[in-house]
């Protein structure tokens, strides 16, 4: 959430930082300021009406004392007048604060400057890429057929189950699940990020904290009897162990990692591109989330970068790294860089992880802050994270970029945490 302070000390930059974004602020960061002007009125006339009915009730006994009963029965009466006025100033203040609020959160973060001006995926900037791509005959299998030939996923019976894209792994299947979740996980450890064993529900504070809520909440499966929501991303509770608190600079970054399930509704989806595992309900991801000092978190988000192109290289996938464009970004991010696998069979790109700074977008609705010194004012910190990585289309690519006439052969590095070097 943008802070209520530089939407007042810079309207039109907030106008055209979000225009990038696509979104048109202007009538609502004029409401705010309006709003904002009006509240501080209403704040003024309040404090007035209180110093003078302070002052009055003071009068009231010393009147009583000088035998002066009808004069103090007038000052009982202005009291009271006043505590009535006093009391509907409060009310107003309470609603209008209230409405700034919720004009507050209808406004998304403002795009980094570096981010291109665009309207859609189409425009995002390649940064780079890497990695070999297979050459394979025509006859080459998509990741379903593969999944179907080696007994490792079972889509209808994640349909018996539950419903489409829940789906169930088998066999080796599950166990290259186990694999590469432990992969991700040992890898982060080693880059000195702190594991989290999160839980994979969180209540409405969490949401908000993040920015899900009110934003994303179709998205979300809710359990409305508890009022949790099942979590689209371990971002959410990792990131909330740090609502309202202050961390010391010298803490600065800290560095967590969580393994988790995900769940996403993705109300709207269909098509080919829904197929098999390109598009799921639940699936497994490994996440990383840095809380960092807001003059280094740049600095951070290309460690990071860094950090999970080294995953891909490591998996031997062909890969591309883009910075999105300001009409393809999240809400509450000022920069995403998006990973891609090239699915071989499929002839297609396939996201695999976000990694993003959003700047102090969430930390201002977690109220978290770092202090420089003692007795210094707090100050916002910056939240960064990323996928590290999100396994359903690392699974497709593999499995079809790694088909052979013999079965799928398992990239070296993994293969310690499989414990096979071919499924076939």
């Amino acid at each position: 959430m943008l802070t209520l302070k530089f939407i007042q000390e810079n309207p039109q930059q907030v106008i055209d930082g979000l225009a990038k974004k696509r979104f048109d602020a202007a009538g609502i960061v004029q409401s705010i300021i309006a709003l904002t002007e009006s509240k501080n009125q209403t704040q003024a006339k309040a404090d007035k009406a209180k110093a003078e009915m302070n002052n009055t009730a003071r009068d009231i006994g010393l009147l009583l004392r000088n035998g002066k009963t009808e004069e103090a029965g007038q000052a009982k009466e202005r009291t009271a007048i006043l505590k009535e006025s006093i009391r509907e100033m409060d009310q107003s203040f309470a609603e209008t604060d209230e409405k700034i609020q919720q004009l507050l959160v209808q406004l998304p973060n403002i795009p980094c400057n570096l981010v291109p001006w665009g309207k859609s995926a189409e425009d995002n900037e390649v940064i780079r890429s890497g990695g070999s791509f297979p050459e394979f005959a025509a006859e080459a299998l998509p990741h379903w057929d593969l999944a179907a030939r080696y007994n490792l996923i079972d889509f209808e019976l994640g349909v018996k189950l539950t419903g489409a894209g829940f789906p169930v792994y088998r066999g080796k299947g599950a166990r290259l699940q186990r694999a590469l979740i432990n992969f991700f996980l040992d890898e982060a450890r080693k880059a000195g990020f702190e594991e989290i064993q999160p839980p994979f529900m969180v209540n409405e504070a969490s949401g908000f904290g993040t920015g899900q809520l009110p934003d994303k909440e179709g998205q979300m499966y809710h359990a409305t009897l508890d009022n949790f929501y099942l979590i689209p991303t371990a971002e959410v509770p990792v990131t909330n162990i740090y609502r309202d608190v202050i961390l010391d600079a010298k803490e600065l970054p800290v560095k967590n990692c969580a393994y988790s399930a995900c769940f996403r509704r993705e109300a709207g989806s269909y098509g080919k591109d829904v197929r098999g595992l390109n598009r799921l309900h639940q699936f497994d991801k490994v996440e990383i989330v840095e809380i960092a000092h807001p003059e280094k978190s740049y600095e951070v988000l290309e460690e990071m970068v860094t950090y999970v192109e080294s995953l891909v290289k490591k998996l031997e996938l062909p890969y591309r790294i883009i910075r999105l464009c300001g009409g393809d970004m999240g809400f509450t991010s000022a920069m995403t860089y998006d990973f891609e696998v090239w699915s071989a069979a499929q002839q297609k790109w396939l996201e695999v992880s976000s990694v993003s700074n959003f700047e102090s977008f969430q930390s201002n609705r977690l109220k978290l802050r770092f202090r420089d010194e003692a007795g210094k004012k707090p100050q916002l910190a910056h939240t960064l994270n990323g996928s590290a990585l999100a396994l359903p289309r690392i699974v497709a690519a593999l499995l079809e970029n790694n088909q052979t006439p013999e079965g799928i052969t398992i990239p070296a590095a993994l293969v310690p945490w499989c414990g096979f070097d071919m499924i076939n």
